[in-house]
């Protein structure tokens, strides 16, 4: 028996070991462990060779020790369980998790993929089939079935034709469903994917978007143009208003002409332009590229090659164009579009895309397995019904089998009941695509809050930066409470500090302490010095404006504590300075001096009230830390201490 118990004893003492050897404990604050790891994290993160101000590692314990005693301290007062600070520490968590619930890598595979396509523009026509996002299965199956005869008449017949008969894209009866030249996110993702995707000449099998069922016919491709920067002048048509349009053509080829002749463009658009947004800016466009404009104004614009050229009269759907050449410059490095590429995709389809990836690789990571038969159940019982129908609320209640399980942890089909009732909104109609579309939802958020629970464990990184934020939330509230607002407000402690340090503060030369009345005429003037001969100094700044302000400014005081050549007119009032000069200004001509000169030292500590409370600060902060020492043990162990890597 004995030998059982001594054997297990020594396999727990080898575990232990074992433990320690990958990251031991480097010391104990009030029995509180830190470990080596932490340690290095924060030294070499603020001690790098790049620090202003770095230290040795033994000042650098002696200050990493103060810094954990103040946490302590903190926890000690309970500051971290306070309202205010569970809700900062929650929102920087909240930032900092981003980066770890996605698929870093499809992040910027996605990013990468839109840079290349912005290289090159893709000319396209197409055919659309509407169908609603939230169709039913009949009407979904009606569009396909409209779809895949289109594709099956594209095998023989020309695609303009078809496409001005066929196509629900309301501009195709008049281009043969022609969009022209398009480039990353002029389209939506999935339309945008099968053009880059689709070999010149070639016609894409149906696929489906927000709006429907296209097939697309890649006509070109070509690098990118860039962007340009032009003006125009332009006079609107109307269709249908023969007059009004011969007017148009009329009066944009006498501009024209003009142009021609060396008049200013900018003012003839100004003037001339019906397009009076651009007109103000003398004809000025945003800077645009391939897909921005409509393609008779687009390839008129990119057709001129020299800044400063001007294209003929234009005719677009809108009326026509005299277009200017102001500036063309090509598409920007990937790190300089980087942070809108960004900004764009969050707008678009991509925007989830790595972290449905992310999704699947944990449903891998953490052995996802799903029970169909209890997914059918709820399919079976919502039937035509609607999410929120009490009666299918009713009826999904009581159902308790395993729906999924992962990481160890099962999932009912009771917790999916619940998550149902309250999101019971969506936008499909068929009973299999709500639940699949419900089902799919649960389990991502169910999914990435338990890889959210786990991330302290997983990362070192991620588990030292939350450290790093929830210590220093309460170091600043506690050093704050002990030690800052402490010296600002404690009036009688700045007083007695300042007294006993009085010679600390000492001036090399006088200063002198006092007050500046600015008066605005002699009647000013004069009342101001019969009324300053009554007052106490200290009543100057809050009577005299009260007693001969208004709605004029006749006085203004400023006070301060002057050394010689500070101020000019307290060199010439104050301190008396022989060919002292003080010029008054025109406004305030009359000034009158009032205070006291101070030989080599302050009056009281409202003199250098930001030098004493700095002083008192320290004073504070030093008798704190020794009270801190004295009241929780530390124990650091310098074997452990002398393995410390060092940046």
């Amino acid at each position: 028996m004995r030998s059982h118990v001594f054997s297990f004893v020594l396999l727990f003492l080898l575990v232990s070991l074992t433990a320690q050897s990958k990251d031991p404990v480097l010391m104990t604050i009030n029995g509180n462990p830190v470990t080596k790891s932490e340690f290095e994290y924060i030294y070499n993160k603020n001690n790098s060779n790049n620090s202003l101000d770095k230290k040795t590692l033994s000042e650098y314990v002696d200050l990493f020790v103060n810094f954990k005693l103040k946490v302590q301290e903190a926890k000690a007062q309970g500051l971290d369980t306070t309202s205010a600070f569970v809700n900062e520490l929650s929102g920087y968590r909240s930032q900092l998790t981003k980066p770890y619930l996605t698929d870093q890598n499809v992040d910027e595979q996605i990013l990468r993929e839109a840079y290349n396509r912005m290289q090159e523009d893709v000319e396209v026509s197409h055919i659309l089939i509407r169908v609603a996002q939230n169709a039913s299965a009949a009407d979904t199956l009606t569009a396909w079935k409209k779809i895949t005869s289109i594709a099956k008449r594209l095998e023989k017949e020309d695609f303009k034709k078809v496409a001005k008969e066929t196509s629900e894209d309301p501009s195709a009866e008049k281009n043969g469903g022609y969009i022209g030249w398009i480039s990353a996110f002029h389209t939506v993702y999935p339309f945008e994917t099968t053009a880059y995707n689709t070999p010149v000449g070639n016609i894409s099998k149906p696929f489906r978007t927000a709006f429907g069922y296209h097939i697309l016919k890649v006509q070109n491709r070509r690098n990118s143009l860039g962007e340009i920067l032009v003006a125009h002048i332009m006079r609107f048509t109307t269709e249908g208003n023969d007059d009004k349009n011969k007017d148009a053509k009329i009066k944009i080829d006498s501009l024209y002409k003009r142009v021609q002749a060396g008049d200013d463009f900018g003012k003839l658009a100004s003037e001339y332009s019906e397009d009076r947004g651009s007109a103000s800016r003398n004809g000025e466009l945003p800077w645009f590229g391939t897909g921005r404009m409509i393609p008779e104004f687009e390839n008129a614009a990119f057709a001129l090659q020299n800044t400063g050229d001007v294209s003929a009269p234009v005719k677009s759907g809108y009326g026509w164009h005299i277009i200017k050449l102001l500036d063309r410059k090509p598409i920007g490095t990937y790190e300089s579009l980087k942070p809108e590429l960004e900004r764009r995709i969050k707008q678009d389809e991509r925007a989830g895309l790595s972290q449905k990836v992310f999704v699947e690789k944990l449903k891998k990571e953490y052995n996802f397995s799903l029970n169909t038969e209890s997914v059918q159940e709820f399919v079976k019982l919502l039937g035509t019904k609607n999410l929120s129908d009490s009666a299918f609320r009713s009826q999904i209640s009581v159902l308790n089998k395993t729906l999924f399980t992962f990481a160890g942890k099962t999932y009912l089909q009771n917790n999916f009941s619940d998550y149902l009732a309250k999101n019971n909104l969506t936008d499909r109609n068929s009973a299999q695509e709500i639940i699949d579309e419900k089902l799919n939802a649960f389990a991502e958020r169910e999914l990435l809050a338990y890889e959210d629970s786990q991330l302290e464990n997983k990362y070192e990184d991620f588990r030292f930066l939350m450290q790093e934020y929830h210590d220093g939330i309460l170091l600043f509230e506690v050093s704050n409470n002990e030690v800052w607002e402490k010296a600002s407000k404690d009036t009688k402690g700045l007083e007695n500090y300042f007294n006993t340090h009085k010679t600390d503060y000492t001036w090399e030369k006088p200063h002198y302490k006092g007050k500046i009345i600015y008066c605005k005429d002699k009647a000013t003037y004069n009342a101001a010095k019969t009324i300053i001969r009554k007052l106490n100094t200290d009543s100057i700044e809050k009577y005299l404006p009260l007693r001969l302000n208004d709605s004029i400014q006749h006085v203004k005081i400023e006070k301060g504590l002057y050394a010689q050549g500070d101020n000019k007119a307290i060199d010439k009032y104050g301190f008396k300075v022989k060919n002292a000069v003080y010029e008054p200004s025109a406004e305030y001509p009359y000034i009158i001096v009032v205070g006291k000169n101070l030989k080599n030292s302050p009056e009281n500590y409202t003199d250098v009230r930001g030098l004493v409370t700095a002083d008192y600060q320290d004073y504070l902060e030093k008798t704190w830390i020794a009270a801190l020492r004295a009241k929780y043990p530390v124990v650091i162990d310098q074997t452990v201490l002398k393995t410390i890597k060092q940046n």
